[in-house]
């Protein structure tokens, strides 16, 4: 559907900015009045990583007045390979501050907003007031239920995408003219159903295409031009090379923006409604957790044990904890990999971070190893408090 543009014109583009902006003023749909709306817009990107970089520097390209940046994270040297707005001697700057250096190199006539910070239930309705549009550029579904829930109840539109090996998606969510994330995904996936980027990897050029989607869709708004995604999803596979056009309706019976919501102010724990990790998991690991140093104790003592990284196999090429064997988490959810596990030696399970043994453990616990415990933080505690000269990923 065609919508009315979202904001209203500047009073005026510089000499500067017409030479600037030429190919969009010789482009009829966007013309003067279009650009006029884009300086007057302000656009909030959630995130400065995956998404969030492409997103961030073509709206800064396109001439986009306000941008800000929502984001808590420092560069990592894992991010390089597909966060395109940050670099090499960006290693350890907060990403928001390295994202709004390079967006003022991009375009000098944006005004960047930096919110160095983690979106929250207590800062969300501060922060998005402030704009226009939001872009959600997050990479967990905790996140991404606030960023809908806080923009359909400030009655805001925001552009949507996600990621994740060689597939895309992306739509419009904006409750007052069509569905919201709701609609779509009533129900966050089970704990440890979706791994992260983190956990599964992503094709780094994917973030473009994605992100190019969202831009594309975010100028639509803004101008009124064209037909946005509200009420459509978009689905990429990168291996076939394939685009998809899903139409999403709104659902009716939708808690959040259906015809009798229950779901009328913020959740009060967002990390809780998405199951960081299931009740089981939440059980299993009561009394039966230790820490990264407390494991290298045991290495060092020569106790008795098996140590099984439940990663899947690349992750366990790019780095591994001495000693351990790999047995994938799944296998051990299905039952596969019992029989492999002995009965005489106790089974110290990790992961990368603590999320996907935690599951295991609960996995074995109930198949009836009792004394199965867990590493908290998994590698990535090993390598911050054991051996740094590890690599990250």
């Amino acid at each position: 559907m065609s919508l009315p543009p979202l904001v209203e014109p500047a009073e005026s583009l510089s000499v500067d900015e017409i030479r600037r902006y030429s190919r969009h003023l010789i482009i009829p749909d966007v013309g003067v009045a279009g650009q006029k709306r884009l300086k007057n817009a302000k656009v909030l990107c959630v995130g400065a990583g995956g998404l969030g970089s492409p997103a961030l520097m073509y709206l800064a390209a396109a001439g986009v007045g306000t941008l800000g940046i929502v984001e808590f994270d420092t560069v990592d040297e894992s991010n390089l390979q597909r966060q395109i707005i940050h670099g090499q001697s960006d290693i350890g700057r907060p990403k928001a501050e390295s994202a709004a250096a390079s967006i003022r190199e991009i375009n000098p006539y944006v005004n960047v907003v930096i919110h160095n910070t983690a979106v929250d239930r207590d800062n969300v309705f501060d922060i998005f007031s402030q704009y226009d549009l939001i872009v959600d550029g997050t990479d967990n579904f905790a996140t991404r239920y606030l960023v809908n829930d806080a923009a359909v109840l400030l009655g805001k539109p925001y552009v949507w995408g996600s990621i994740y090996r060689f597939d895309g998606q992306a739509s419009v969510f904006w409750a007052e003219h069509g569905p919201c994330y709701r609609c779509l995904y009533p129900e966050p996936p089970p704990p440890g159903m979706v791994p992260s980027c983190a956990e599964g990897g992503v094709l780094g050029v994917l973030c473009a295409s994605i992100g190019s989607i969202q831009v594309t869709e975010a100028i639509k708004l803004l101008t009124g031009t064209g037909e946005p995604l509200v009420g459509s999803l978009i689905v990429y596979d990168a291996l076939e090379m394939t685009y998809r056009k899903i139409r999403v309706r709104k659902d009716p019976s939708c808690v959040l923006c259906g015809e009798n919501p229950t779901v009328t102010a913020l959740l009060e724990d967002y990390e809780d409604f998405c199951g960081a990790v299931s009740v089981e998991a939440q059980e299993a690991v009561v009394d039966a957790t230790i820490t990264a140093r407390e494991l290298k104790e045991w290495q060092d003592a020569e106790k008795d044990f098996l140590l099984v990284d439940v990663r899947e196999p690349a992750e366990f090429e790019i780095v591994r904890i001495p000693g351990s064997v790999l047995i994938p988490k799944g296998e051990i959810l299905s039952g596969e990999a019992l029989a492999k596990l002995p009965q005489d030696k106790q089974i110290v399970l990790h992961c990368k971070s603590g999320v996907r043994s935690a599951e295991a453990l609960a996995a074995l616990k109930a198949a009836g190893f009792k004394d199965a415990v867990h590493v908290q933080g998994g590698v990535l505690a090993w390598v911050k408090t054991v051996d740094p000269s590890l690599p990250g990923y």
